[in-house]
Order: structure tokens, then sequence, then C-alpha cells
């Protein structure tokens, strides 16, 4: 393994890497700042509709949230779609929750397309209830989407115990629009993709200004300066202080990972069909297999100590034997975290921080299709596309005070969750 890592993605992934230094071009007709899914979808899509495209990302090609995903390519939102549809309202309501609905479909077909390399599967997703309330959750949910039309389906806790390879949960919501990938695979094939159509991507290079000069914007950066008669910024919950106020504008909440050495066939019982999976708890945990049979798990919250020692490991322990208790003692090969922007009422935004400057941020944790989705959208804005056809309504920039307050605690609340049922 290489010395701190952005995840095991980094370096199980099939996709080569991509790294090219900063040469001013000139001008060009968007520039994107930050080389995760949103940034790279923005700069494939616009490429393919003949815009000069050029991505601005200051470490490696999925270093922030893509990269340290754990791999869930799930449809919609955390929220139910009864709850999604009140908040937005019957003219956005029911098209984001259809548009994301079909996020899922939409991803594989560019893996399709593109043939990108990174361990996909269509299996499906579970949503796993923890107890007796969060299955009742889970049947409101699946009421709604099976009015809808989706293919959903809601599984009583004998049948969920044989599709996960365990008895501890009370039930659980198979979404068979959904699956799993590689994430970092992901976000390198879209990489090559949006080169391949014409892209330009600078890695190790800094966005340090943004100033409006007439019909154009410069964008400064520590290697030099960039012309573009639009700006999107796709840092998302890696957002930094590049345009004021943004990084304010959502809670940080730490997402952390370990994955096991490869298990073999002493996991074959675990998810069977390879779905990966999530709870309904408050402080909710998730748990896969990738395509070489290791066992990856996860929490809210940083990496306490490493894969070897400290309080995270002895988390994902205790949880493993809880889980499946025949699997015996197993090692971890990586421990990493990550952080997920997450908004008030757990929507995501579009904002138009100036004339031609957008921003879709606040993913609360869902980047694979919500960042792949936006990325399309934003290249079809700044081809002519109507800003009332958009996933959402366009809306000036708001910003939470309470995040920073609310940041604190999270964390604090996270590492006691790891600390209690470490015990």
């Amino acid at each position: 393994m290489t010395a701190n890592p952005v995840s095991l993605w980094n370096v199980s992934a099939e996709e080569k890497d991509y790294s090219n230094t900063f040469v001013a071009s000139g001008k060009v007709d968007v520039a994107i700042v930050g080389g995760g899914f949103t940034g790279l979808s923005t700069a494939l899509h616009s490429a393919e509709r003949g815009l000069s495209a050029h991505v601005l990302e200051a470490r490696q090609i999925g270093y922030g949230g893509s990269g340290r995903n754990c791999g869930l390519v799930n449809a919609a939102l955390w929220l139910p779609p009864q709850d999604v549809r009140k908040q937005l309202g019957e003219t956005y309501g029911p098209r984001f929750i259809e548009q994301f609905g079909k996020g899922p479909e939409y991803v594989f077909s560019l893996i399709e397309k593109h043939q990108m390399r990174c361990e996909v599967t269509r299996t499906g997703t579970i949503h796993a209830a923890h107890s007796p309330g969060g299955y009742r959750e889970l049947k409101g949910r699946a009421e709604e989407w099976k009015r809808l039309g989706e293919p959903v389906d809601l599984i009583e806790r004998d049948a969920v115990s044989e599709l996960i390879g365990t008895d501890v949960f009370h039930g659980g919501l198979l979404d068979h629009r959904a699956g799993t990938i590689n994430p970092m695979g992901y976000c390198r094939g879209l990489a090559r993709a949006a080169m391949g159509a014409g892209a330009s991507i600078s890695t190790g290079v800094k966005a340090t200004r943004l100033t409006r000069n007439n019909d154009e914007w410069l964008i400064e950066t520590d290697q030099g300066e960039l012309r573009a008669n639009a700006v999107i910024l796709g840092t998302n919950a890696y957002t930094d202080e590049l345009w004021p106020d943004l990084k304010k504008a959502f809670t940080i909440i730490h997402y952390f990972q370990l994955a096991t050495t490869p298990l073999g066939k002493n996991a074959s019982h675990i998810l069977p069909g390879k779905q990966g999976l999530w709870d309904t708890a408050q402080i909710m945990f998730n748990y896969r297999r990738d395509a070489f049979d290791r066992l990856l798990i996860g929490s809210m919250g940083t990496i306490v100590g490493g894969k070897d020692k400290g309080l995270s490991q002895r988390w994902a322990r205790k949880q493993i034997k809880r889980i499946f208790p025949d699997l015996g003692e197993v090692e971890f090969e990586e421990a990493w975290y990550g952080q997920i922007a997450m908004t008030p009422d757990h929507l995501p935004r579009i904002y138009e921080l100036d004339n031609n400057l957008y921003t879709p941020i606040g993913y609360n944790g869902r980047g694979i299709t919500t960042g792949t989705v936006f990325g399309k959208a934003m290249a079809e804005l700044l081809t002519g596309a109507d800003k009332a056809d958009l996933p959402l309504p366009i809306t000036p920039l708001t910003t939470v005070p309470s995040a920073p307050f609310y940041k604190r605690l999270y964390q604090t609340a996270f590492t006691a969750n790891q600390l209690i049922r470490s015990i």
C-alpha cells in the first residue's frame, strides 16, 4: 500500500491515475474548479456539447469526497420521496424525484458507454432496518416508491437475513435501481472520458481568486491565470475560501471507512448478491463487499487511530463480530475518512453566485449520482437550457450560521458512538 492514500480505492482502482501540470490556455468557454464527480461530469458533458472546458484540481483526481466515497450508487436522496415533494412543491418535487430516481441508470450508462473499469455491480442496494421502528419507516418509503412505479421491494426479517447474511436486521428495502462501484475508478473513468471528448484537466493547481472582468472571468491560480466565459465550482464538501461565504452554506459531516484484507470464501455468505447496505439508525453505518472480497464497513465520524490500532478499528472489529459472529478475526488493509456537505433540509442546492458563475452543492452523502446529474445539468445550462428546466431552482447563496457549532457537536457524538459501540 502507498503511504497515506486517499482511500483503498486509490490503490485498487483499475483505471489509471491522471496528472498533468497547468499550462495557461488563454480563454476557455468554461473553467471548472474541482476534479471530482461534479467537475468531471461537467467537463465531459460540456466538451460533448462543443464547449472548451478546463478542470483545475488542487490535488489529484478524486482527492476529495469522490475518491473517499463508499461506492453505493443510490437513487434519489436520504429523504423519502414524499418529503422531497413536500419541500420542493409540485413543480420541482416530482421532477427532482424522477430525475434522481434515474440517477443510477444514467451513471451505469456512462460506465458502459466509456467502458470504465470500476468494479460495477447492478444488483441493487439494501436499506436495512436497525429496529422495528426503522422497518415501519422503510414501509412508508416502499409504499410511496411503489405508487410511483419504481422497482423497490420491502423485505421482511427472515428473507432479508438470507439476502444480507445475518439476522441482526428487522427487514429491509431492496432498491433494484441501485448498485455499487469503485468510486475512484469511476472518477478516473470520467476524467478519461472528458479528455477523450476534448476537455483539459490540470492537477496540482489551486485556484486562488475569481475576478469578473466585463464579460469574462479571470481565474488566478498558484501557477498562472486562466480566462473563461463561465465558471463552475464543483468542490462541494471540500469548498475553501475561493468564493466568500460559500463554505458556510452547509455543515461538514465526516464519514469513515475501514477495509479488511481479502476474505475469500469466508465472506461468501455476506451479501452474496454483492449489494451495498446502509441502515436506518440515526448514526448510520454501512458495509459491502468489493470485487476482491474485502469487507468494507463505515459510519459517521473520523478515523480515530488507524487500520491497526485505535478506537475506529476496535469499533469495526466489534461491529463485524456482532453482525457476522462466524467470520472470526479479521485484519484491516486500509482506513480513511471523507467529508459530506449536509444542508439543513437535506436537499442539495444550485447557487448562482454571479453572472455565469454557478455551483451545485450540498449533496448530503449522495455524491455519485448527484454530482453526475448536476454536471450534466450545468453543461446543458451553459449551452442554452432554460434555468426553469433544471432539477432544482437556482437560488441565491444562503449560509448556515450554526454550521461550526453543529460540526463540533456531531463530531463529538460520532466519536462517542464509536466509543460506546466498541466496548
